[in-house]
């Protein structure tokens, strides 16, 4: 007899929960979420309530900024035999072979230890090149 009732009392339980489950499933304004349109479509000429944020960056970055954000975890460690900046003795062969080199090194990579692009996709040619000539100045 107690083992019945508990069975019972634990079928009411389960009927309630669905019961109010199923009620709420099927509330006026669970139904317009699910009904609701996934998308919208604009036509020529008429404007998007919301306009996709671009990830390029607004105006050419500096070449510090990229050193910093980029380059400067090889270049201010030596990983990988990355010449360090501000390292006269590891840069002097390398701008031997001058700046057109140093520039196509930097974007299309080096044998295998760098990169192309030293890892920065976003980056343009001449963020690239302002980063060699920031790593290079004063030496």
């Amino acid at each position: 007899m107690y083992k019945l009732r508990n069975i019972l009392i634990t079928l009411s339980a389960s009927l309630l929960f669905v019961f109010n489950v199923s009620a709420n499933h099927n509330s006026a304004e669970s139904i317009e979420e699910r009904i609701a349109p996934v998308g919208q479509v604009y036509l020529p000429g008429e404007l998007a309530p919301v306009v996709a944020k671009s990830t390029a960056p607004a105006e050419p970055r500096s070449g510090e900024q990229v050193y910093t954000a980029t380059c400067n975890m090889c270049h201010g460690s030596g990983l990988a035999g990355a010449p360090i900046k501000g390292n006269a003795d590891q840069w002097a062969p390398r701008i031997a072979q001058g700046k057109e080199t140093l520039y196509r090194h930097a974007i299309e990579g080096l044998n295998g230890a760098m990169p192309a692009r030293g890892t920065c996709s976003t980056c343009s040619d001449d963020e690239l090149q302002a980063a060699v000539d920031f790593m290079i100045q004063g030496l």
